[in-house]
């Protein structure tokens, strides 16, 4: 038998379910126990392994403080190949990193709009940097 390739829905809405418990600040094993199933499956639901079920991803967004349509935003390009799809699936794909979300609060945390841009600045250069040493 073989492996079914994953459904670019259900990663998406993955991504979103870590995005969303990262910044709650709730571990897998949290969210599985508020849900009532295990934390492995939280991790397949997060991978898209699994698809998550209506009342399931109903019960994730009171949890997790979020509309259910929060796991759906930027959904209606994925599967379709487009450029601007790329930047938000990359954005979603940050947010769903530990360090993601602590840049994303560090960066909101700064009230000097000038302050904010030259940090930006700052990581896209050292982005550039480590792309060119990669390059070489």
């Amino acid at each position: 038998m073989g492996s079914k390739a994953k459904n670019p829905i259900d990663a998406h809405v993955g991504l979103r379910i870590r995005a969303a418990r990262l910044a709650a600040g709730l571990s897998q094993e949290r969210l599985a126990n508020a849900l009532g199933v295990t934390f492995q499956q939280v991790q397949k639901y997060e991978k898209g392994v699994n698809r998550v079920g209506a009342g399931r991803l109903s019960d994730s967004a009171r949890i997790l403080s979020v509309p259910v349509s929060f796991f759906f935003e930027d959904a209606e390009g994925i599967g379709k190949p487009r450029k601007a799809n790329d930047g938000l699936m990359a954005i979603t794909e940050a947010l769903s990193t530990p360090d993601g979300i602590r840049i994303a609060r560090a960066l909101a945390r700064i009230s000097d709009a000038k302050l904010r841009r030259r940090v930006a600045d700052l990581l896209e250069a050292m982005v550039e940097l480590e792309s060119r040493g990669a390059a070489a």
